[in-house]
């Protein structure tokens, strides 16, 4: 029995996909009711109420562990981790970030957590994973208003992943003695700016998109007009600022090696996504 949290996000929910689909036995864990559409358990759980933790690793082996980013992400770690232990769980495959172990990276909600599950005593992997292709989505509305891309990065470039590539990373990590004991950094084949994302969704499209650049101010004003909480808003602009000075052009080989072939392309994510910019 796997647990996936964050089961009805873009990574857990690909991850329940995917173990479905291989014949395994899953359990998803959400705070919401979730109607799955596939042979799993459900349980409801929080990371803040340590009974329904209980509940949610009862009789599981290998957790795959995921909570929404910000600064609330270390106790939740902990929580899980704890319950975990408790509850005779055999490994933990923890959902990182790219940077998570340097405390002045804007992955550094992931410090704290990932020492947990190092220090838990149960086997461990830990995927750390650059920015996700599918971040792209947020362009949708303007692109279908025939409006311009926001741009925070400039010329700054990243290797954006595919999340069904670190899916299938973390299904293959969860059996015990799967990559026991790794940190597998996880990117996309090439390094990209957003005005080169932005042509490839043109030429993908058939029309030409637009780019417009939005200098960091404007950019936090209007995260914080939408109901992002601080914190969250704070580590996006690093994370912008860190792409725009080219402090992250991390490229990798770890998704080709468990998985036997290259990483997905941005090009081939957009592709099969076309329909939500159309």
């Amino acid at each position: 029995m796997f647990l996936i949290t964050g089961a009805s996000g873009t990574i857990g929910s690909e991850v329940l996909r995917q173990l479905v689909a291989q014949g395994n036995t899953a359990r998803a864990m959400t705070r919401n009711p979730l109607t799955p559409g596939m042979p799993i358990d459900v349980v409801q759980g929080d990371f803040e109420k340590p009974e329904s933790l209980a509940e949610a690793v009862d009789g599981v082996e290998s957790v795959f562990l995921l909570s929404a980013p910000g600064p609330w992400v270390p106790e939740h770690d902990r929580a899980m981790v704890r319950a975990a232990s408790a509850a005779g769980v055999r490994k933990i495959v923890k959902l990182s970030a790219i940077g998570g172990s340097d405390e002045k990276l804007p992955g550094s909600w992931h410090v704290d957590g990932e020492q947990a599950v190092r220090e838990s005593g149960l086997a461990w992997t830990i995927l750390r994973p650059a920015g996700f292709a599918s971040n792209a989505l947020r362009w949708a509305p303007a692109v279908r208003a025939g409006q311009p891309v926001p741009n925070l990065t400039g010329s700054g470039r990243h290797a954006f992943v595919d999340p069904r590539d670190v899916a299938a990373v973390a299904v293959d990590a969860l059996p015990l003695g799967s990559y026991d004991g790794e940190v597998l950094t996880l990117t996309g084949p090439e390094l990209l700016s957003v005005p080169e994302q932005v042509a490839q969704l043109s030429a993908v499209l058939r029309h030409e998109v637009g780019v417009v650049d939005v200098p960091p101010s404007i950019a936090e004003e209007q995260m914080l007009a939408a109901g992002f909480h601080e914190a969250v808003v704070t580590v996006a602009l690093r994370g912008a600022e860190l792409i725009r000075t080219g402090g992250a052009e991390t490229l990798t080989t770890d998704v080709e090696r468990v998985l036997g072939r290259p990483p997905g392309t941005f090009r081939a994510w957009l592709e099969t996504h076309r329909a939500a910019f159309a």
